[in-house]
């Protein structure tokens, strides 16, 4: 059994008090703001609003529960490096989270990876100019498209790590969470923004509430 598969089952062994959708979502809620504060150097106002969302998600599992959410985390790691690939989106998709009455879908993997190799001389030939690759996803879902152009950078020798620089935008918190958890995870230099694209286009220019924007890792530098 995969490391997917595995956090498939524990999410609907547990789900009953919650749904698996409620189980998914704060689960990836304190696994983003857990990745956000230990990269925070400076614990001001924002860093502990977050503590506080943290710890109040988590008051709703008992012992066990809170035990099998941790499980899930280690796992997920694992899972990641067993494939490169949208392992939150599928997961999302497989335990049941996704349905009608959520009204949220994500792209299989495998059609994401299939657009990004069509774009492979885009790639190729924006390294080439610039020496970098520079992408703006107005709409990111789990982060399946920037997951699938890191990969293609990987398999024509590209370093994504220091390469590529990501800007994220999406208007459900959910997707916020589950992108800078991804791509953070695989180490990008990120900035996920909760916003409406086709109201409020996020300018790095412009100051916004830094209450609505992750910075990844690779971002802050705590990646180097």
């Amino acid at each position: 059994m995969s490391k997917k598969d595995e956090i498939v089952n524990i999410i609907k062994n547990i789900s009953g008090k919650y749904s698996p959708y409620q189980i998914f979502r704060d689960w990836c809620e304190c696994f983003a703001i857990a990745i956000c504060n230990a990269c925070t150097l400076h614990h001001h106002a924002i860093w502990q609003e977050r503590e506080e969302k943290y710890k109040s998600v988590i008051a709703k599992y008992d012992k066990n529960e809170f035990e099998a959410l941790q499980e899930m985390t280690g796992l997920y790691s694992l899972a990641l490096e067993e494939n490169m690939t949208d392992v939150l989106g599928e997961i999302y998709m497989e335990s049941g989270a996704g349905n009608s009455a959520t009204g949220q879908f994500f792209t299989p993997f495998h059609v994401s990876e299939m657009m990004a190799r069509l774009q492979e001389h885009v790639i190729r030939e924006e390294y080439e100019k610039t020496g970098m690759i520079r992408l703006h996803e107005p709409s990111v879902g789990a982060g399946g498209m920037i997951i699938a152009t890191a990969k293609v950078c990987k398999d024509i020798g590209i370093d994504y790590q220091r390469k590529m620089k990501v800007i994220c935008q999406d208007l459900d918190w959910l997707a916020v969470y589950m992108t800078y958890i991804q791509i953070s995870l695989l180490g990008i230099n990120g900035i996920v923004v909760q916003r409406d694209t086709l109201k409020e286009q996020y300018n790095p220019a412009r100051q916004y509430d830094e209450r609505r924007i992750l910075r990844t890792p690779g971002n802050t530098g705590a990646l180097l």
